[in-house]
């Protein structure tokens, strides 16, 4: 299968798994609720009548509704504008760090997303006072082809998408009914990624956090709504004994998922140390 690979890096992304993942999604689905969907990898490729895409990070929210808005032809033009008029380059540190600080002041969605083009890693990061704060990705960051193809291959999917931006639990899910899916990748609590660290201008993720999304979880399931559930069950020799309680508790079941955390050093040469990445689902 071909999948669509959205075109921003979004930390925690599932589009090298989707494979796997999607394997154990239903066959037939009404709405899709992607409760999580940071980058929209797992929206724009799951197969659904509705689509709705939640996530606190109401910065990406806002681009997609800019895209949405104006169209991918529309949008790709004021891309390759904007980085004609700040004559923005991957070795131009001094025309980012001005584009930068142009963006805090002005917080334009369409603006946001070439700057994260430039970046570091392709990773958007802001302060506590949500002022955008990635570092430039010198030789290396650029809205190069392969973005510009991956945002031509939105057109007509995009347009398929309701794009919401609310706390997890202030979500209206009575929304949903018997046939509905929902899929959560909520931060790993036990894993070190920086989304997790509350340190990227929104708050991090805790034990409470943890057992408030399995309380939705069960509120659904006793509903008739499927859910998916990414999460890792295991990390450097601990143990996500929340997860594994609760799943053993409601006799969900657990497929493994593998997938290679070497480039954020989740592997050690102890295999006990392994991170184990799992899909719970309740059907």
């Amino acid at each position: 299968m071909q999948y669509i690979k959205a075109p921003m890096n979004y930390i925690g992304n599932k589009y090298r798994i989707l494979s796997q993942i999607q394997k154990w999604f239903p066959r037939k689905v009404d709405l899709m609720v992607d409760i999580f969907c940071g980058g929209c990898d797992v929206t724009f490729n799951t197969k659904a009548n509705n689509h709705i895409a939640n996530d606190l990070n109401f910065f990406v929210i806002e681009i997609y509704k800019e895209f949405q808005q104006l169209g991918i032809e529309k949008a790709l033009a004021q891309i390759d504008q904007t980085i004609y008029n700040w004559k923005l380059t991957k070795e131009n540190k001094q025309a980012y760090e001005q584009f930068r600080a142009y963006y805090n002041k002005t917080k334009n969605p369409i603006d946001l997303y070439v700057l994260m083009c430039y970046s570091f890693n392709y990773q958007f990061r802001f302060n506590a006072a949500h002022e955008y704060n990635n570092p430039f990705g010198k030789s290396r960051s650029s809205f190069n082809s392969v973005m510009r193809e991956n945002l031509k291959k939105l057109q007509g999917v995009i347009e398929q998408v309701q794009y919401t931006s609310y706390d997890f639990r202030e979500f209206d899910y009575s929304l949903m009914k018997s046939g509905d899916f929902l899929y959560a990748d909520p931060p790993y609590l036990i894993t070190c990624g920086s989304y997790n660290d509350g340190k990227r201008g929104f708050k991090g993720w805790g034990e409470q956090d943890e057992k408030d999304l399995y309380e939705i979880l069960d509120m659904l399931s006793t509903r008739g709504i499927r859910f998916a559930l990414s999460n890792v069950s295991h990390h450097k020799g601990e143990k996500n004994d929340i997860l594994l309680g609760w799943r053993k508790a409601h006799k969900y079941h657990m497929h493994k998922i593998k997938f290679n955390y070497n480039n954020c050093n989740y592997h050690t040469k102890n295999s006990r140390n392994t991170t184990q990445e799992v899909l719970i689902t309740n059907y």
